[in-house]
């Protein structure tokens, strides 16, 4: 596959010796020529001087035989311009933007743009490493606001409804993994021995929800 992708910084760079290795064909665009002495001299594709939001650089970077777009200058208006120029105008289905703005991210993820938002994305990692394995979230929405999280049930939660532990825990549940499959719960779903539970919930309530659970549930 051709990728193009616009920013040659330390991501930019890192992201296209990746792909390369991968045996994609890659482009890189970047305003600064200095910046593709990160490649390195072992990097083999195309190196483009010029704005990733231009039209005639795109082209030049053969965005109109491309699979995707990556978008990771260190500037946010650049990069949401330049993802929706190639969703847009060349129809590129694989965008991606990096986004240091969460409260952008968002509006940008509703418009269509996946993002990745650098700061939830990072504190999101370091949540990972610091908090106790059952606080720990599998994701966050791009604006910090909403984890998905396993749960550490309490044993006595096994033949329970789906609909009790969320009225006890506060939260949605998201899905369960039971024997390898995904399931998405419904009002009849039964907490089953080594079902795994994912909720959803306000990041602020994560580890109020995880208290919750980890107690037997009130009889009633």
């Amino acid at each position: 596959m051709h990728v193009v992708i616009m920013g040659c910084g330390r991501v930019g760079s890192t992201l296209a010796k990746a792909l390369e290795r991968l045996d994609h064909q890659v482009a890189v665009i970047d305003k600064d020529a200095l910046s593709f002495r990160r490649l390195g001299t072992d990097f083999h594709g195309r190196q483009i001087v010029g704005n990733g939001f231009d039209r005639q650089v795109l082209i030049e970077a053969g965005i109109e035989r491309a699979g995707a777009f990556a978008a990771v200058s260190s500037g946010d208006n650049s990069n949401i311009i330049s993802a929706r120029v190639a969703r847009e105008t060349f129809g590129i289905e694989a965008v991606v933007a990096r986004i240091y703005d969460e409260k952008r991210a968002a509006v940008y993820e509703r418009l269509g743009i996946p993002t990745v938002a650098t700061v939830p994305w990072t504190t999101d990692r370091f949540l990972r490493m610091l908090l106790p394995e059952g606080a720990s979230t599998a994701w966050r929405d791009p604006s910090g606001s909403v984890a998905v999280f396993p749960l550490d049930l309490h044993e006595d939660w096994i033949g329970q409804p789906v609909e009790a532990l969320q009225e006890a825990a506060g939260c949605r549940v998201a899905f369960v993994m039971r024997f390898g499959t995904g399931v998405l719960p419904d009002r009849r779903t039964v907490i089953q021995a080594d079902d795994v539970v994912y909720a959803a919930a306000l990041s602020g309530t994560v580890t109020d929800v995880a208290a919750a659970v980890a107690h037997a549930p009130e009889e009633s």
